[in-house]
């Protein structure tokens, strides 16, 4: 639907074997690659995340601004049957099950406290839009009905997964819209208590922003694990690297 879009997501990690496995064996994605102090994992040969080994960084504060989920996008509503499927059979705990009207996403954290989406999207011309504006809202997602449609079993994340989007977790919401809307392009597509979500040309939201858990965060610290970049897919803009207000990089390819 854009020229731009998020390709891949870094994260700082403690456990690199361990956070390997579970992005492997409980999310799906294949391990593509690494350097023993990195791991590339991903679906069809696309990186989607890379894990970056610091055994001397201590664990996130949940307080801070940076990584609220990183959203998985799946290309059909089977295939995200086959994943809540898979994750029942293997004792995978959800952290939450929701209907946002323009898709349906099943929520988790990783070992070391980053949160997860996995998701589909509702075909866009299924989405009530008001100008620049989508509707979107949060409501009980039947588990039922969604097994219902998964059509075999679960092998991994199929080709055409995605980085669908990236939630962020900020200090304050009139300084992540002037950082996103200036320095990012993005539309702001919709908003809640605490929250806003923008898109590129027409998506419900390829980055959001809340102050729900960090309210009044400084300059994050770069000694913790979780969020190290968001890796941005625009060839008008391609090497370059900016920060947001909180210290976290967005670069560019």
């Amino acid at each position: 639907m854009t020229d731009k879009t998020i390709d891949h997501v870094a994260l700082t990690v403690r456990d690199l074997p361990g956070m390997t496995g579970f992005y492997r064996d409980a999310i799906g994605l294949d391990h593509l690659g690494g350097d023993g102090e990195t791991a590339r994992l991903g679906a069809g040969n696309r990186t989607l995340l890379e894990l970056r080994r610091d055994g001397a960084a201590r664990p996130r504060d949940p307080r801070q601004a940076g990584l609220f989920h990183t959203a998985f996008l799946l290309p059909r509503r089977a295939d995200l049957a086959r994943w809540l499927r898979h994750a029942a059979d293997t004792g995978t705990r959800l952290t939450g099950a929701s209907d946002h009207g323009v898709s349906e996403a099943l929520y988790l954290d990783d070992p070391e406290g980053n949160g997860i989406e996995i998701y589909w999207d509702r075909a866009p011309d299924r989405w009530t839009r008001n100008g620049d504006r989508i509707e979107m809202f949060t409501r009980r997602l039947n588990l039922d009905d969604l097994l219902s449609v998964a059509d075999g079993p679960w092998q991994g994340a199929p080709d055409g997964s995605s980085l669908g989007h990236v939630h962020l977790q900020v200090g304050d919401l009139d300084q992540a819209d002037a950082f996103l809307v200036a320095e990012l392009g993005l539309t702001r597509t919709f908003d809640a208590p605490g929250g806003a979500w923008y898109g590129w040309n027409g998506y419900h939201h390829h980055l959001a922003g809340n102050t729900w858990n960090s309210h009044g965060a400084g300059m994050r610290d770069k000694g913790m694990t979780g969020l190290a970049e968001v890796v941005i897919r625009d060839l008008g803009r391609a090497s370059q690297t900016i920060t947001d207000p909180w210290g976290t990089p967005f670069r560019f390819l």
